[in-house]
């Protein structure tokens, strides 16, 4: 991973809010150059001046007139537009552009770019501790030294899963994309519950808190599927049992998550158009 990352050249990173932190973060701990990295965002906030700082990276006038071999363009979708407008003087002939803009398609990012060499992904946001996912779609335009390029990058925060069929990667934002913020609200909401059961505030925010950090921890060390983990937890007519009688009846979590999701997507789909 190291080695691939440094032979990549300057990367220019357009956009340092959480996800773009959180990518660069990724990178730079998995072997990325500080000076290969070069941060750009017309009004950065204390976390990007910080990590400006802690590595020594390069920070918006400091990389004007530089030409980066990759672009990565972390904006939110609606000023994506305006902000590929502005550019043209950063993308040349060897520049690979990298989307993480939620629903803004290829055809949409290689007009506003000038160019067709454009990988669409969606990462999430525990890329900035190496544990996230990301989707990714390569451009026709994209040949395999890009995708390797891309395949580096992306690896630092967590697994690459590519697509041939673009229109999935609006299913893949509404599920890993959005889905960490469904798993903190269900930790919002287990606590919650508790805190309507009688226990004081703090214990009720730990004890979901951990329940959800442990139950990730044992998802990820065993290879039984969730349903057998599930399964293992329930004894028969046991208190489990007779909670997941409600959340998994009719109108449960299944629908609930179903409805979400295809909520998720859909607004996906409407950024894409702009």
């Amino acid at each position: 991973m190291s080695a691939a990352l440094r032979s990549i050249g300057p990367v220019m990173l357009v956009g340092a809010g959480k996800m773009g932190l959180a990518l660069a973060r990724g990178w730079l701990d998995a072997g990325l150059p500080p000076s290969n990295l070069l941060l750009v965002d017309p009004n950065p906030g204390d976390a990007a001046r910080d990590l400006a700082e802690d590595y020594g990276l390069t920070l918006n006038s400091e990389a004007v007139g530089l030409q980066p071999n990759v672009l990565v363009l972390a904006v939110k979708p609606q000023i994506a537009d305006t902000v590929m407008a502005t550019l043209a003087p950063v993308v040349g002939p060897q520049t690979l552009a990298i989307s993480i803009a939620a629903g803004i398609d290829i055809a949409r990012l290689s007009r506003g770019l000038g160019m067709g060499r454009v990988v669409r992904t969606m990462p999430n946001t525990p890329a900035q501790i190496g544990k996230g996912i990301t989707g990714a779609v390569a451009g026709p335009e994209v040949n395999a030294q890009d995708r390797d390029n891309a395949e580096a990058l992306l690896r630092a925060a967590g697994p690459v899963v590519w697509f041939d069929d673009e229109s999935q990667l609006d299913a893949v934002t509404a599920v890993s994309g959005s889905g960490p913020a469904y798993v903190f609200h269900l930790v919002e909401a287990l606590a919650a519950a508790g805190k309507a059961q009688g226990l004081p505030d703090a214990i009720a925010e730990q004890l979901a808190r951990q329940t959800v950090i442990g139950s990730a921890a044992l998802l990820e060390a065993d290879p039984a599927t969730p349903a057998v983990l599930r399964q293992n937890v329930t004894s028969p007519n046991g208190t489990t049992a007779a909670g997941l009688a409600v959340l998994m009846g009719d109108n449960g979590l299944t629908e609930l998550i179903d409805r979400t999701v295809a909520a998720a997507r859909q607004r996906s789909e409407e950024l894409g158009r702009g």
